[in-house]
């Protein structure tokens, strides 16, 4: 999904989901990798090393720099909209608390068997039923990890799906309507109707994280462990109070909840500027960590973090985009150079729902006049300096895949701001160029303005994005000028990643935090916990994440019919087809997620999976 989340992978074989998926990614051949073995256990973990054949020195400190203005916020992995960001999700929870299926093997966002805590998943009775089959993992206390740690999540997630940011009505959980618990370590899902499997497992599935039921099964810190979550009113009180402690951060480290974990990391420091260092979880069921210690450091700016990066006080960090020419200053200082490609899109949402200039989002013609007025392949020129690609509808363009159709490569609206002012012109607008346009025809009419759009409305919209990254303002700079040269005058302001998340919430234009008109966060959505690139989250009616509140009945009956059996390729191009003509949000460049500097004495660490999510269990030095 963004930092956002953060922020995806035709059909398969029934049975054991061997998903011998060509995902979409030319290079993606999904699920190759190992599970369990016949004695059960869980595989290593250590296969993610990938580079040089050094032998690994056990121990020694990595610092991990932080994308700017962005650090870990919240530990349940269970998180409102407010919190929920990839270095939350994938950079922090995930070190600590596994998912119930990994995704990422290599650089490919495909589902990984090795590193999932249970085997892959088995479709039956038409896809109606879904059976899940745990591996042998623990948690850090000793208790094991069983089906009741997933029905405990699930029930929680059931009674409070409200804050749950990829909820999306009649989605998951809801459309599994039973869960049965065959053994410690089998359970059956019942689903409400047949399920494409690929899209269950990688966008359903995907979301679970399991939970240590018997500890965290309590509704006070002093009161005993139960079964509260089996009831709707229990699993509220007992959400209330575990989300209650995720809130006191200041406590992280001591908190006894916190270290019931079944990841490879315990939280061993916590600072609320975000700095948080991380060591071995020595019960780990995986391979064990060969580093002694992992640190993620916070930086307010790109600036900051490429002075300590010069300073040799950072491991793994990233050049600002604008510094790309240094990268042989930072060789000599011994450190490697690797673009970090991600499997996301980039946009920026309009409040449709704004009372004031809702009304002028929801007319396509001013959409796409605006698509008109960005300059993709300039801004990625000057702004990124090379690294990143453009944004032309719901489907990454790169890396490249099957998935992206011919019509979202071309590029429907490129840059033309003369036929951006033509347009509106056209539609009843007094276009002043430098100046403000006004709507002088209201009106339904071909030639008016479009509904709810008054006479005398001006094309004049508030923008707030993201604090500290040079490549977002210098972005934002230029968009403020081209959308002049149309008349549409943009008053630019800036803040911290998490007040533009916090504020890019879904409204009713009845509620005051409805204000906001443009919000842009820098680095719209990576695909994932939703692996395919369906976009149900993102843009199906009233979905959690649908910030803008885009809402459109030909786009929810696309989306549908890329969760269903059927032909995948057709009814994935007929949904990006229309969600990239329909504009439902404002494209703009996907940056590469960093470009990345890595000690040559720290290993394991590539490919950088595109998905975001990382494994630094795998990570060691040599000498």
């Amino acid at each position: 999904m963004s930092d956002r989340p953060l922020p995806s992978p035709s059909k398969r074989a029934r049975g054991p989901l061997v998903l011998g998926l060509v995902l979409a990614l030319g290079l993606l051949a999904a699920a190759c990798g190992g599970q369990a073995g016949s004695s059960g256990q869980p595989a290593s973990s250590s296969s993610q090393a990938s580079s040089g054949s050094s032998t690994p020195v056990k121990g020694g400190t990595a610092t991990f720099a932080l994308p700017p203005s962005v650090h870990p916020t919240y530990i349940l992995p269970l998180m409102p909209n407010a919190y929920y960001s990839n270095v939350n999700l994938f950079q922090f929870q995930q070190l600590l608390y596994r998912p119930l299926y990994w995704f990422g093997k290599g650089a490919q966002p495909v589902l990984n068997e090795q590193l999932s805590l249970a085997l892959p998943p088995r479709y039956s009775d038409h896809d109606r039923r879904v059976t899940i089959t745990l591996k042998p993992f623990r948690w850090a206390d000793g208790k094991p990890v069983t089906s009741r740690d997933v029905t405990f999540w699930m029930n929680l997630l059931k009674a409070e799906k409200a804050i749950w940011p990829v909820y999306v009505p009649g989605g998951f959980p809801d459309d599994v309507t039973r869960m049965v618990t065959r053994s410690p370590r089998t359970l059956v899902f019942y689903l409400s109707g047949p399920f494409s499997p690929r899209w269950f497992t990688y966008n359903e599935l995907s979301q679970i994280t399991p939970l240590p039921q018997h500890a965290w099964d309590k509704t006070s810190a002093s009161g005993p462990v139960g079964n509260y979550d089996e009831t709707t009113a229990g699993a509220r009180a007992v959400y209330k109070f575990l989300s209650a402690q995720a809130r006191e951060t200041t406590t992280y480290a001591a908190n006894p909840l916190w270290k019931v974990v079944d990841g490879p990391w315990l939280l061993s420091q916590y600072q609320n500027t975000g700095y948080t260092v991380l060591v071995p979880n020595q019960h780990y069921s995986g391979t064990k960590p060969h580093l002694a210690k992992l640190i993620e450091e916070p930086f307010t700016t790109d600036s900051a973090e490429y002075s300590a990066l010069r300073a040799g006080q950072v491991t793994y960090g990233y050049i600002p985009y604008a510094d790309a020419s240094q990268r042989p200053l930072l060789a000599s200082k011994g450190y490697r150079f690797s673009p970090w490609v991600t499997w996301g899109i980039n946009y920026f949402p309009e409040n449709y729902n704004n009372p004031v200039v809702g009304p002028i989002f929801r007319q396509l013609y001013v959409r796409q006049a605006m698509q008109m007025l960005i300059d993709q392949p300039g801004d990625i020129r000057a702004a990124l300096h090379g690294y990143g690609v453009p944004t032309y509808g719901p489907v990454p363009i790169k890396p490249s895949n099957s998935l992206a159709s011919a019509f979202e490569k071309r590029n429907p609206y490129p840059y033309d701001p003369r036929k951006a002012a033509s347009l509106l012109a056209s539609h009843g607008w007094a276009v002043h160029p430098g100046g403000v346009s006004t709507c002088t025809h209201p009106g339904d009419g071909a030639h008016q303005c479009g509904p709810g759009v008054k006479q005398g409305a001006r094309m004049s919209f508030n923008l707030q994005y993201v604090s500290g990254s040079l490549f977002v303002n210098q972005d934002m700079q230029a968009l403020k000028s081209s959308f002049s040269t149309a008349g549409i005058d943009i008053h630019l302001s800036q803040a911290p990643f998490q007040s533009v998340i916090a504020t890019a919430a879904p409204c009713k234009p009845s509620q005051s935090s409805c204000s906001w008109q443009m919000e842009n966060w820098g680095q719209g959505w990576s695909y994932g916990p939703d692996f395919y690139p369906t976009g149900e989250e993102i843009f199906a009616c009233g979905a959690g994440i649908n910030e803008g509140s885009y809402c459109d009945k030909t786009a929810d009956r696309y989306i549908n019919a890329t969760t269903r059996p059927g032909n995948a390729h057709a009814t994935m191009v007929r949904y990006e087809d229309y969600l990239t003509r329909q504009l439902p949000v404002i494209w703009q460049p996907e940056p590469d997620f960093q470009l990345s500097e890595i000690r040559s004495t720290l290993h394991g660490v590539l490919p950088q999976s595109s998905v975001l999510n990382f494994t630094p269990a795998a990570w060691y030095f040599t000498r």
